[in-house]
């Protein structure tokens, strides 16, 4: 059986949805990152960058939710976008990966977790993060009336890529952000509705992950600042 590897976080959500869009079998494993657990040497094996999510499929390790993505879509011959926009798709996926995703994770990480001062960086990842969601809305506001997904007409894995980091909307760009991108949460409500998302959000229910921000976990969340003592 297919391993999942897992937090609650925005790229293994993603994953985790997709695994029941497919209607495959799999054993989620919890990866409490809070604890640290993402820097045992077993998993360090699995992903030398200590980050979930990673897939162990028979003899296949794949780590990068959005390599994930790819991966699991391609094997199962599902969620992929027609032909002729196999491009765009993989232009806006990357898009998410490399803006969407890393922008907004530091602005969570500058507004709610870093100490002070931090002014200058929270304004430059607050501005990064709203600018690429932007974006994003106005690419799907150019999208045929009553049609939600990003490309190609139909739902595929870039649409559920989007949803990932959508759920942590609120808690990076504040709880009336909604109202300045209707279009990306007209995406958010429609997949939100689907058994599958619904069955993905319930892995909150599965196990119990660490929730305080004590010292343990800011030494294994944010390694770095251990270089800023002494």
């Amino acid at each position: 059986m297919l391993k999942f590897y897992y937090s609650l976080a925005p790229n293994p959500m993603k994953v985790a949805l997709l695994l029941e869009e497919l209607g495959l079998p799999y054993e989620a494993i919890p990866v409490d990152t809070r604890k640290g657990e993402q820097h045992a040497p077993a998993f360090l094996a699995l992903n030398p960058n200590a980050k979930v999510p990673v897939i162990v499929d028979g003899a296949i390790t794949v780590f990068d939710s959005n390599a994930i993505l790819l991966y699991l879509a391609d094997r199962a011959g599902q969620f992929q976008a027609d032909p002729q926009d196999r491009g765009p798709l993989l232009s806006w996926l990357m898009f998410v990966a490399s803006g969407v995703g890393p922008f907004t994770g530091q602005c969570v990480h500058f507004k709610h977790f870093a100490p002070e001062p931090k002014d200058y960086a929270l304004n430059r990842y607050d501005f990064e993060a709203w600018r690429h969601w932007k974006i994003l809305d106005a690419h799907l506001a150019r999208q045929p009336e009553g049609q939600p997904w990003m490309i190609s007409g139909r739902y595929s894995l870039l649409d559920m890529a989007v949803w990932g980091w959508a759920r942590a909307v609120p808690f990076a760009l504040g709880e009336q952000a909604w109202e300045q991108l209707p279009h990306v949460k007209r995406l958010f409500d429609a997949i939100s509705e689907r058994p599958a998302a619904q069955r993905a959000a319930a892995l909150k229910d599965r196990h119990t992950f660490k929730t305080e921000m004590d010292d343990e976990a800011r030494r294994a969340m944010f390694p770095q600042n251990e270089r800023l003592k002494g």
